[in-house]
């Protein structure tokens, strides 16, 4: 084989393993910060019913935060069994609800999801789907205070 050849070759080789290098590509955080014209007290009330609603266990933490477990996707005994190994998508919220003053309060709520597409692949970070997206969760926070 002649040099330019070979030099041809070892290019075009080094070109195609050069696009598989970088890894996937990063998912955007699902976040949402709002200021709302609410007392505290009240938006971690409307948190907590607009997420035990959407099928998540809520927990307050020492910090005042809230943090929810794995939506729950259906109600029975078959749920673990469905988010562990066959579920397609899982996701849990984490709001930290800041008071400004006695009447406003700022929410910033973020939304973990992660995907998977069989019972033999594993779970990956993945976008968000619409119902348990962090938009439409401060939708529905916002309805729940009566707040526009």
């Amino acid at each position: 084989m002649r040099a330019g050849a070979a030099s041809a070759l070892l290019l075009l080789v080094m070109s195609a393993l050069g696009g598989c290098a970088a890894g996937p590509p990063l998912q955007e955080l699902d976040v949402m910060e709002v200021m709302l014209r609410v007392p505290s007290e009240k938006v971690k009330i409307a948190v907590t019913d607009v997420l035990r609603q959407g099928g998540y266990r809520v927990d307050e933490e020492v910090d005042g935060n809230l943090r929810t477990g794995m939506r729950q996707e259906i109600r029975s005994p078959w749920d673990g069994l469905l988010r562990w190994r066959f579920g397609v998508g899982k996701s849990r919220v984490e709001a930290r609800v800041v008071p400004q003053d006695e009447n406003s309060t700022r929410l910033r709520l973020q939304v973990f999801h992660r995907a998977k597409d069989g019972v033999f692949d594993s779970w990956e970070d993945a976008e968000t789907p619409l119902p348990q997206s962090a938009a439409n969760e401060i939708r529905r926070i916002k309805n729940a205070l009566r707040v526009l």
